[in-house]
């Protein structure tokens, strides 16, 4: 097996493709997709997002402190590649790619209806890193779209077709090739999961 040392860079994938939503008082929400996303903290339940400093959103965010990440499906690729490459300074994102303002429960930038799930964010730290700059944010509500709760009340969120990015191209996530766990479970023992939801 031959390999090839390259230079460092960021080719740590795939990753979570989503759209992120701002809103500054008095104007129109903006959406911004991000990649450079990913958890941070279970408890408290945290996230991050890094954004290019010159980017519209950048500031909107940096100021109000605040934004929703609304995880993307294959029907909303397209959406989600449109907002990544027009900036909000020129568009109105939401009216261009006919996506629904959701109301927040806490922050005031809107979700996108459309989206399977909403996650409210604050932000708590910004950490200058070079290209980006870092915002660290507690996670201050979630909402989800019911559509995908089975009548036990498990959440199929792995059914949404969900997009990833990989390495400049997007990806719906495919099979399923093991859960949590399975790798140690002895056989034909049911997970905890498994047994709540009689899968």
């Amino acid at each position: 097996m031959a390999k090839q040392h390259w230079k460092p860079g960021n080719m740590l994938y795939p990753l979570p493709a989503v759209m992120v939503s701002v809103k500054r008082p008095g104007e129109k929400p903006n959406i911004i997709t991000v990649a450079w996303t990913g958890t941070v903290c279970s408890s408290p339940a945290m996230v991050s997002i890094s954004i290019r400093k010159e980017r519209y959103s950048y500031e909107i965010v940096k100021e109000t402190g605040e934004f929703v990440i609304n995880l993307a499906t294959k029907e909303l690729v397209r959406a989600l590649d449109y907002c990544g490459v027009r900036s909000g300074r020129d568009v109105d994102k939401y009216k261009e790619m006919r996506l629904t303002e959701l109301p927040s429960e806490i922050v005031k930038a809107p979700g996108i209806m459309e989206s399977p799930v909403n996650i409210e964010c604050r932000v708590t730290e910004v950490k200058p890193l070079g290209s980006h700059d870092l915002f660290l944010a507690e996670v201050v509500n979630v909402t989800i779209e019911d559509h995908y709760l089975d009548k036990n009340g498990k959440f199929l969120l792995n059914q949404a077709g969900l997009i990833t990015y990989s390495h400049g191209e997007y990806f719906e996530l495919g099979r399923k090739v093991g859960s949590f766990g399975y790798s140690v479970r002895k056989p034909g023992k049911r997970s905890r999961n498994q047994k709540r939801t009689g899968v």
